[in-house]
């Protein structure tokens, strides 16, 4: 008999969800609240309830190929940080590729989830779920996934700011910001200097007289733009891990340094009190050129509000704000499910391995998508989804109750030892070995040693490569066949979007060094078109304590010059 299973959310959880259902031969229903897919990436001209909410200008900040579904490579057209109506293009094309669609019930509120009488026998769920019309339903099945998120409670601590009550001018949280409509010349304060807050603070500064980020804490402001101009974020690969662990201390003074060579962040006002790997950064490209302009001034925390005078910890006062916006982030919550199934363990959720309640008799009930990293979040979900379905199944055997509880509470207190958490941001995990551990359980962990034996031009791009999840494809349940294609063409999806104009580059005699260089490459298992070439050439001579070189990437080989 097929298990009936109940997906909660179509956003990009939810549809991977559905597909890692449909893959394991299962019967998926989905119930989403609202009338589309796309969850978070589904812009409203008006914010609802209990439901995320982005505003117009929002920019992904992990490359196409770094969030792409580990069997859906992008679509080679598409910018590599895309708009987020393009995330959304992205997500309608992986639900029609895979038909999820007809799946989905839309306008479907779930209200609550229960376990079923005979749970211990059979581990059966009470899905109760109303309709826009306002009629209920409840149905019965053998599983249950959550892919709702945490992005849909805004946290507005008023609490913590005196006088907020009385201040005659006008305050909102981020989740009601749509754009910079109505701030034409006006005073804005921004409260809290996380991703949104960033955002917004440049979006504002555009038009307002003037906008000044508060942050009680600071942080790291990184681009998306990297070397070369290409996407900052690929330089995230399994070669990187390794060195992290050998050399943990080195690396994040490191990558401070890089950061402020180009942003001094002491000077700009932004420098944290944490080290940059402890906490994720704020990504923003446009941020320090607004700081530089004037049009953003960055202050120390909000002491209280005095009429429409803003006073700051460190004595000093802005009279005359018009708007305040509340960055301060969300709160998560799952007011469907049992309280038994929402104990925490320090900041977070006690969930096994961030997907399972350990104190079920029967473990048939996951979390997919409550999750954060030094990366994109679709990969860890279709990871989640694709361990969950086959525990469903009883070919993947989770340990005892007991193991679990205590292997989730050493996670928490090793989580808590290597990054910041907080109420806001309850979770963190360590990207890339946190999808390893899930794929081990799986069963589609590469082996890279043995790659580096039979393929050694697929090993390079999977070690030294961009730590892309069609790697998780190669092999095992769920292989596809089109994974060591997507992994060599990489690369070429990262430089269609900028071939727009091409510039052909005069030829150049190479430096006698360049010339030794180039024969020690060319000896390299990799082909002329091979475009991880330039990842290995820049890393290698990088580690050589070589001088910065210009990139010039052509069709048929690549060629560095002083």
């Amino acid at each position: 008999m097929v298990m009936k299973v109940a997906v909660i959310g179509a956003g990009p959880s939810g549809l991977t969800s559905i597909k890692a259902c449909l893959d394991e031969g299962l019967e998926p229903t989905c119930f989403e609240s609202s009338y589309a897919i796309g969850g978070l990436w589904k812009y409203k001209e008006e914010p609802e309830p209990g439901r995320a909410n982005i505003y117009q200008s929002v920019i992904i900040n992990s490359s196409k190929e770094m969030a792409a579904y580990s069997d859906f490579p992008p679509p080679a057209e598409l910018p590599n940080n895309m708009h987020h109506s393009e995330v959304l293009q992205y997500l309608h094309l992986y639900a029609q590729a895979f038909n999820l669609l007809p799946h989905i019930h839309f306008k479907t509120t779930v209200v609550s989830v229960s376990q079923s009488p005979d749970f211990a026998a059979k581990g059966e769920w009470e899905v109760k779920t109303e309709a826009r019309d306002g009629q209920r339903e409840t149905r019965v099945f053998d599983a249950v996934m959550v892919c709702v998120g945490h992005y849909n409670k805004p946290h507005l601590p008023l609490q913590d700011f005196p006088g907020i009550q009385s201040f005659e001018g006008r305050y909102i949280h981020s989740w009601e910001y749509h754009n910079a409509e109505g701030l034409q010349g006006k005073r804005v304060v921004v409260i809290g200097i996380g991703n949104s807050g960033g955002d917004i603070a440049v979006d504002a500064s555009r038009v307002a007289e003037k906008v000044y980020l508060s942050t009680r804490s600071g942080a790291w402001v990184f681009s998306r733009v990297g070397k070369g101009g290409l996407p900052s974020d690929l330089v995230i690969s399994r070669m990187d891990l390794m060195l992290h662990k050998l050399f943990p201390t080195w690396m994040n003074k490191n990558m401070e340094k890089r950061l402020n060579e180009s942003l001094d962040h002491k000077l700009y006002g932004l420098k944290p009190k944490h080290s940059f790997f402890a906490q994720i950064p704020v990504v923003n490209d446009e941020l320090p050129s607004r700081i530089i302009s004037g049009r953003v001034k960055i202050k120390p925390n909000v002491k209280e509000f005095c009429g429409s005078s803003v006073v700051f910890v460190d004595g000093s006062i802005i009279d005359k704000v018009d708007v305040v916006v509340f960055a301060t982030g969300y709160n998560y919550s799952f007011p469907f499910l049992p309280p038994a199934l929402q104990s925490k363990s320090g900041y977070r959720l006690r969930l096994y391995k961030h997907v399972f309640p350990p104190g079920l008799t029967r473990p048939t009930l996951a979390v997919v998508g409550f999750i954060h990293g030094f990366g994109a979040v679709n990969p860890l979900a279709e990871m989640q989804a694709r361990l969950a379905t086959r525990v469903f199944k009883g070919i993947v055997a989770l340990p005892s109750k007991e193991t679990m509880l205590e292997e989730t509470e050493k996670d928490t207190e090793t989580m808590h030892q290597m990054f910041a958490c907080s109420d806001r941001t309850p979770i963190c995990v360590n990207y890339i070995p946190y999808q390893d551990s899930l794929a081990e359980l799986v069963g589609v962990r590469p082996n890279i040693l043995w790659l580096f034996l039979k393929d050694p031009r697929l090993a390079l791009q999977v070690f030294m490569g961009p730590f892309t999840s069609y790697q998780y494809r190669l092999t095992g349940p769920g292989q596809w066949a089109g994974a060591r294609q997507a992994i060599l063409t990489q690369w070429e999806r990262v430089f269609q979007p900028f071939r727009t104009r091409v510039v052909a580059e005069p030829e150049s005699r190479p430096s006698p060094t360049l010339k030794i260089m180039t024969v020690f490459f060319s000896s390299l298992p990799v082909s002329s078109d091979d475009h991880l070439s330039y990842v290995f050439q820049f890393r290698i001579m990088g580690f050589f304590g070589l001088p910065d070189f210009q990139v010039l990437i052509c069709k048929f080989g690549f060629y560095f010059m002083e």
